[in-house]
């Protein structure tokens, strides 16, 4: 059973060092260590923060006009120290264009502001990031 604030992934292994993700909703998402085309589990983060923020600015700044281009790149470092493996200077980079007009006008003025808004309150997975969330890891059974 959930409820309206549980979010839930199943992973089942489809060779070695190779998953299958199944979402409640029965997508499936197929990813493993690297070495081939899928992507590897930190890519996925990547993608989940850069996604959910473009998600969110995409809604914010198209209300008036359709953007032309909307490309958002992420990068970051992946280090291993004291703390563990991890990734640091963590950078969501916006490249989005609008059409001439005063829609095109208002969406570019807004969209700095709508960036801000998404890294600083709307988006889950970069509020989760950035204010640490522990994870807690069990053995079942």
């Amino acid at each position: 059973m959930t409820t309206d604030t549980e979010r839930s992934v199943e992973l089942a292994r489809t060779g070695k060092a190779r998953f299958r993700a199944t979402n409640v909703r029965g997508g499936t998402l197929d990813f493993g260590e690297g070495n081939d085309t899928d992507f590897t589990p930190v890519e996925l983060l990547l993608v989940a923060i850069a996604g959910c923020s473009a998600i969110d600015v995409d809604y914010l700044v198209g209300k008036r006009v359709d953007p032309e281009t909307f490309d958002v790149s992420i990068r970051a470092d992946k280090i291993r120290d004291d703390l563990g493996n991890r990734l640091t200077d963590i950078r969501l980079t916006f490249d989005v264009t609008f059409p001439e007009g005063a829609d095109g006008d208002h969406a570019r003025e807004i969209l700095p502001r709508s960036v801000a808004q998404s890294h600083d309150r709307i988006c889950t997975v970069t509020r989760t990031v950035v204010v640490g969330t522990p994870v807690e890891s069990v053995v079942a059974g």
